[in-house]
């Protein structure tokens, strides 16, 4: 499969983009955010729509748009289609329409995204959880296999090459076998139930109990009825009390309401008259404060300098004030750039003083720790010296374990000798297996015949025979008994024997398997002796050459601080002098802030005097509003008196006692009338139980009839279903061990290509898909110990071969998607990533059509055949694409370095 080309129209952060893309490695570059992966994400989306996103559909739109389109063109065995797929929201829904048709002339068309979704599956043979496993490595999951369970890597990679299909096959069969066997056990001991239930039931006089049932049933009927019927009588009488009674509620709110309206008016009488006196207050108090404000602005005319508290005196003063300031700040600019340079210079001088003395003490402290590294060293040294020692004795007594071994094998032979055993057992094991179901068959034949036997029936046909019955055969299968009893007595002793005996071998292969790695260990440790020695002696060099450094820079660092003393002196002298200025400033400030009080004041003056007028002027609206609320008043007393004389509360007293008297009456009916039911019920449920046993006893005459034939095909069917499981499980077996073997090959190329110079030999994978990293010492390692950069790239090879393996196929290749890495260089620094180039480039040798990357490290520009640049507009925050030459921009990053 090959991706062709993509169309985006409002989609994430993109407003319109297409992107034809073409065979090779295509690169999409920008920088981070700037929706790179959002490209991606729009081909998966328009292959799997839903099912491809994290989110819902709203979160493709993009923001303040209400449509968005998404239109892909691929690939795929030779045949080229077009996916479409829009997208409106409207009224809190979306609007999802999609359509698939070929370009080609092959004349394949889908309408509905799921019948899209349900085409596109079948076409790749996967869906979208399968993608993502295989093709797309999406941002933050280069983990996701690594972190994954032996047990969920297994189901990925059989889901992948359709073995789960004939896992469900096998576990639909097995379901069938024991499905098959519970009814065979049910229905053979249904025929020893069916006389007893047929006796019970013609034992009882059913026809009897009806007729009874069903007389008492009519007589509760008839009271149900009677008690209805007084029921609705009752009924009447309530809603004629009930209709009084809300006829003399409405008048009694209405009176309510006009006595509300009374108290709200008399209570917004008394706040006017309230708020009145509050803005006499309000005006005396205003009075006192201009009082106050003009005794204010004669005690700050000295502070202003002025003579009066006009407009034209703070003016002229004002101005004469700025020019002054002009002119003094001007001097202080000066003298505190000049007293800064002088600070400036002192500290640098002081600075690289310090930064000398420090640095000596640095080199001092390094060379100090390189003569403690030296003596640790040669410590080590000895240390691997004494293991050394260690490791051989150990080594001469596992060789002397093996010349006091009861077994003849030596530690070469160990390993062959304990497999055969295995082997040997395994057969023992399996004609164990096959002589225990053989035995119990054998047996049950015995014990059928015999109980045949005991009832007078011919143990071979079943007919019932006069006098003494005898059979021949059964004679057989008692000696057949026998013989499989001895025979699986012996096979059992002798795997026992064999037990013990592969105990005893696996603790010589144990033995022998640490002597190869002592062997091992004891040649690195030599090494590592010589190693550590020259190593300390390189160290204890380097230690007195630093020391000579640092006696060095000390004596630079004196002279520099006596050139800052001096610095500092001329500083200071100007320091003195901008404080001289900045006082003549304080009190032009002080000056000018005593003006702008007197100015102020001024103005509150005329504010306080505006005030003034203004709540006179307010106390007058009120008074005439508080005149037209009184003359309200004296209407509403005046209804409030005739609604008073409306309320007759003795006709409401005699209809709330009618009302309550029905309401008992019903509560004590209803209560009657719900036992009546229950009873009615009952008897009904037991006329129907009635019915239903004669029904049975019916239908339990015709069910034994049918039993036997029913019991003699689900034998035949149990015998089919156990061969179809079987078959089955072996066949999945089979395949799933060649998937296991083809894909360690192909992880152990990919990762020969990525780690080859590294200290790592190889991968394995077992059977049961558990992975395994060998250090090229022998040592292995789970692929979690690997670090942060070493486990990405082992992730991203697996990945790369699980691909290689769907790709090639067991039997002939097989068309698959494009390989998607977005973002692949998260966790890998610079040195990784070259290898993540290395290992792209070996993936296009191995075959693979079409390989897209997002990725923001420029590194990788270097691998691309197509390079499609991405950025962000930061003012329409819209995305847009173009391609580019990859070798132009190339040769631009090399300019630019």
């Amino acid at each position: 499969m090959k991706f062709d080309r993509v169309r985006l129209a409002n989609f994430k952060p993109y407003g319109d983009a297409d992107l034809r893309l073409t065979e090779g490695v295509t690169v999409i570059h920008g920088l981070n955010g700037s929706g790179k992966s959002s490209l991606l994400e729009a081909c998966f989306f328009a292959l799997y729509g839903s099912k491809a996103l994290d989110g819902t559909l709203d979160d493709v739109i993009t923001n303040g748009e209400e449509e968005t389109e998404v239109e892909l063109w691929f690939t795929h065995d030779g045949v080229s289609y077009r996916v479409e797929r829009r997208l409106k929201s409207y009224d809190g829904r979306i609007d999802h329409q999609c359509t698939l048709e070929s370009t080609d002339g092959s004349d394949v068309t889908r309408d509905g995204a799921r019948a899209v979704r349900e085409f596109v599956t079948e076409l790749l043979r996967m869906d979208a959880e399968a993608f993502v496993n295989c093709a797309y490595v999406r941002q933050g999951e280069v983990n996701k296999l690594i972190n994954a369970t032996p047990w969920e890597r297994q189901d990925t990679i059989d889901d992948l090459l359709q073995l789960g299909k004939l896992e469900e096959y096998r576990e639909r069969a097995g379901d069938a076998r024991l499905g098959v066997e519970d009814v065979l056990e049910n229905r053979r001991g249904r025929l020893d139930q069916l006389d007893e239930q047929i006796a019970a039931k013609e034992d009882r006089d059913l026809h009897a109990r009806l007729n009874e049932l069903e007389g008492e049933l009519g007589e509760v009927t008839d009271d149900i009825n009677r008690y209805e019927t007084q029921r609705d009588q009752a009924k009447e009488t309530r809603d004629a009390a009930a209709e009084t009674l809300s006829t003399h509620a409405e008048k009694r709110e209405k009176l309510e309401a006009v006595e509300s309206e009374i108290d709200e008016i008399e209570a917004a009488i008394r706040e006017a008259e309230r708020e009145r006196d509050d803005h006499r207050d309000a005006i005396r108090e205003t009075r006192e404060r201009i009082d106050e404000i003009e005794s204010e602005i004669d005690g700050r005319l000295d502070d202003a300098g002025l003579d009066a508290a006009t407009e034209e005196a703070i003016a002229d003063r004002r101005a004469a004030l700025d020019e002054r300031e002009a002119t003094v700040r001007e001097d202080l600019d000066d003298e505190r750039v000049n007293a800064e340079g002088l600070r400036n210079q002192a500290t640098n001088l002081a600075g690289k003083a310090d930064d000398r003395t420090e640095r000596a003490a640095e080199i001092e402290a390094e060379a100090d720790d390189l003569a403690d590294e030296a003596e640790a060293t040669a410590a080590e040294a000895d240390e691997a010296e004494s293991s050394v020692a260690d490791l051989r004795e150990e080594a001469e007594e596992l060789r002397e374990r093996f010349a006091a071994a009861d077994a003849d094998v030596d530690c070469d032979g160990v390993a062959e000798e304990r497999d055969a055993l295995r082997d040997e057992r395994g057969e023992v094991r399996e004609r164990i297996a096959e002589l225990s179901a053989e035995l119990k068959n054998a047996r049950e034949r015995v014990a059928e015949a015999e109980e045949l036997l005991a009832a007078g029936k011919c143990p071979e046909c079943g007919q019932p025979v006069e006098d003494s019955p005898h059979a021949s055969g059964i004679d057989e299968d008692r000696e057949r008994v026998a013989e499989l009893e001895a025979e699986l007595a012996d096979a059992r002793d002798r795997e026992g024997d064999l037990d013990d005996r592969i105990a005893e071998l696996d603790g010589l292969a144990s033995a022998a398997d640490r002597l190869d790695e002592i062997d091992e260990r004891v040649e690195t440790l030599e090494a590592r002796v010589e190693e550590k020695r020259e190593a300390a002696d390189r160290k204890r060099e380097t230690a007195e050459e630093k020391r000579e450094r640092a006696a060095e820079l000390r004596d630079a660092a004196e002279e520099t601080r006596e050139v800052a003393a001096q610095k500092r002196e001329e500083a200071e002298a100007a320091a003195a002098r901008v404080e001289e200025l900045e006082s003549e400033i304080t009190e032009i400030d002080d000056a000018r802030e005593a003006v702008t009080a007197v100015e102020e004041r001024l103005s509150a003056v005329a504010d306080a005097e505006d005030e003034i007028e203004r709540r006179r002027e307010k106390r007058e609206n009120l008074e005439e509003v508080n005149d037209e609320r009184r003359d309200r008043l004296t209407d509403k007393r005046e209804r409030r008196d005739e609604l008073a004389d409306a309320v007759d509360e003795a006709a409401v007293e005699t209809a709330r006692e009618r009302k309550q008297e029905a309401e008992r009456y019903l509560e004590r009916v209803a209560e009657e009338l719900d036992r009546l039911g229950e009873r009615r019920e009952e008897l009904q449920n037991a006329i129907g139980g009635v019915k239903g046993e004669l029904r049975e006893l019916e239908e339990l005459r015709e069910e034994r009839e049918a039993l036997g034939e029913r019991v003699a095909a689900l034998e035949g069917l149990h015998e089919e279903t156990s061969e179809l499981e079987s078959m089955y499980g072996d066949l999945r077996a089979e395949l799933r061990q060649r998937n296991v073997a083809e894909l360690e090959r192909t992880l152990n190329e990919t990762f020969e290509l990525v780690y080859g110079n590294d200290a790592y030999s190889h991968i394995e994978l077992d059977g049961e898909y558990v992975l395994t990293v060998y250090q090229k010492d022998g040592e292995p390692l789970d692929p979690e110990q690997l670090s942060g950069g070493e486990r990405a790239l082992f992730n991203l090879s697996l990945r790369c071969a699980i691909y290689r393996l769907l790709s090639e196929g067991i039997e002939g290749a097989a068309p698959t998607p494009p390989l998607i890495l977005d973002e692949p260089t998260v966790f890998l620094d610079s040195g990784h990533v070259s290898r993540l180039v290395r290992l792209v480039e070996e993936m296009r040798g191995f075959g693979v059509r079409q390989i897209v990357i997002v990725s923001h490290d420029d590194e990788l520009v270097g691998a691309a055949d197509e390079l499609v640049t991405v950025e962000k507009d930061p003012r329409s925050n819209r995305s847009t694409v173009r391609r580019e030459d990859a070798a132009d921009i190339e040769a631009a990053s090399l300019a630019d370095d």
